[in-house]
């Protein structure tokens, strides 16, 4: 558990160091039945800082952790990404759509920590 939480960790710092902004943490590990264990929530301005973002993420993950997603979807149009580390699923949203499927509140069981923006 203790290498996923700094997964955690690095994955946020990927999305810090591209300015993505509104990153909420789901901690899902104390619902059963879940697909992972974390879900890491976040929104970019526009297509190219969201596929920015999911670049930077795969480059922190792979440098600090020796980490890779098992599957990255969504880059076609870059409106929502979704990347898949197992027990941690990231999802980099723009911000219209991030609102209307508000993923935040899909898991209302679960404890959520928001990170604040890095100006």
């Amino acid at each position: 558990m203790e290498q996923t939480k700094q997964l955690v960790t690095t994955i946020t710092k990927g999305i810090q160091e591209k300015k993505g902004s509104n990153i909420v943490i789901a901690d899902l590990s104390s619902i059963e039945g879940t697909i992972c264990k974390y879900f890491v929530i976040c929104q970019g301005n526009s297509p190219a800082q969201v596929e920015a973002i999911t670049e930077s993420i795969g480059d922190f993950a792979r440098n600090e952790m020796n980490e890779k997603p098992s599957a990255v979807a969504g880059l076609d149009n870059a409106q929502w990404v979704a990347m898949d580390y197992g027990d941690v699923l990231v999802h980099i949203f723009l911000p219209d759509v991030r609102e209307f499927y508000d993923l935040e509140h899909l898991w209302a069981d679960a404890a959520l920590t928001r990170i604040p923006d890095i100006d």
